[in-house]
């Protein structure tokens, strides 16, 4: 096969299964981001707001993000009435989901995954490979920044391109189930366009600043690694798909930590500016930092840091492992 189609057909592969498989993490990562600190009781009211009274109620969703010092709170829809349990780490809090909304809770929002991710990483690894290869050695002699600045660019394009589906994935993801406003796609799109009428176009491209603060650095520090760690094996004569796996594995926990603090940030400023609760300057990239440090805490930095983490390691050794081996196999 050529060896671009054979990169393509490589790409779609890793994206598609990377997508399948993680979806749940990133579901349980989002939900325990724009969760309330406090129950509201054991057993709220029918169809009450999972979240204390003074503050308002989106879908019957938390519109802040407050994880606690020892555990945390998710909110679940079961049998028609709405509860708050305390959960005890990421797999309690996967297991609580699971009881209340089944299947589809931990997988809610892959569609738009898929519709995002599959084109989107595609074009991001094509884009990344091309630049790597071809248009920045001439440039730049260093093999450890190549990678850098190719994983850098790739991204910034890629994510300012894709900003709005992204927004519209985020907002899908976070609200949970309701029977008088159900969680779906044609609603989040109606709820979208309700606000374009009366922001602008712009709005879909609200929140793209913290989305860069956290994926171009992530980029650029998972290729440089990514590579780091791929020359220290195959000098070592040690080469494969499950090099490339171990290789995208540690690269990506050590940029997820890194840049999880960003995570929060774009989460939250995108859960809120569905609210109309709060100023454009509150969710501006440093006031909304500044706001969640002083009224939370440092810690709030990294909530959902765990099921991130171990969304993202996993997702990038599949990626790459799928891109390098599969496309090897199809040139071969």
């Amino acid at each position: 096969m050529d060896p671009f189609n054979a990169k393509l057909v490589a790409a779609a592969t890793g994206s598609t299964m990377t997508a399948l498989t993680m979806t749940p993490f990133d579901v349980v990562k989002t939900r325990l981001q724009t969760q309330p600190k406090v129950p509201l009781s054991s057993r709220p009211p029918l169809n009450s707001c999972c979240q204390p009274a003074h503050i308002p109620c989106v879908r019957n969703m938390s519109s802040y993000a407050r994880p606690l010092a020892a555990e945390e709170v998710v909110c679940i829809f079961d049998h028609g009435v709405y509860r708050t349990e305390r959960v005890h780490g990421f797999s309690d809090a996967v297991r609580h989901v699971w009881r209340a909304e089944g299947m589809r809770g931990l997988w809610k929002g892959v569609g738009t995954t898929l519709l995002i991710g599959v084109p989107s990483s595609s074009m991001y690894m094509l884009t990344y490979d091309h630049l790597l290869r071809n248009v920045l050695p001439p440039f730049i002699p260093s093999p450890t920044f190549v990678p850098l600045v190719a994983g850098i660019t790739a991204r910034a394009s890629l994510t300012s391109l894709l900003s709005p589906l992204e927004l519209i994935r985020t907002n899908l993801q976070s609200t949970p189930i309701s029977p008088d406003k159900p969680h779906t796609l044609p609603s989040v799109l109606a709820s979208v366009r309700t606000i374009v009428q009366k922001q602008g176009i712009t709005f879909l491209w609200r929140g793209l600043g913290p989305t860069l603060w956290r994926d171009v650095p992530f980029s650029g520090i998972y290729w440089a690694g990514y590579e780091a760690w791929k020359r220290f094996f195959e000098n070592r004569g040690q080469k494969g798909a499950y090099v490339a796996f171990a290789c995208g594995a540690i690269s990506g926990t050590t940029a997820s930590l890194i840049t999880s603090p960003f995570d929060v940030l774009k989460t939250r400023r995108q859960a809120l500016l569905m609210t109309g609760t709060m100023s454009s300057r509150t969710t501006a990239t440093i006031p909304l930092l500044a706001h969640i440090v002083r009224t939370e805490g440092t810690a709030a930095l990294f909530a959902g840091v765990l099921p991130r983490t171990a969304k993202i390691a996993p997702a990038c050794g599949i990626m790459i492992s799928c891109f390098e081996g599969v496309g090897k196999f199809l040139e071969d």
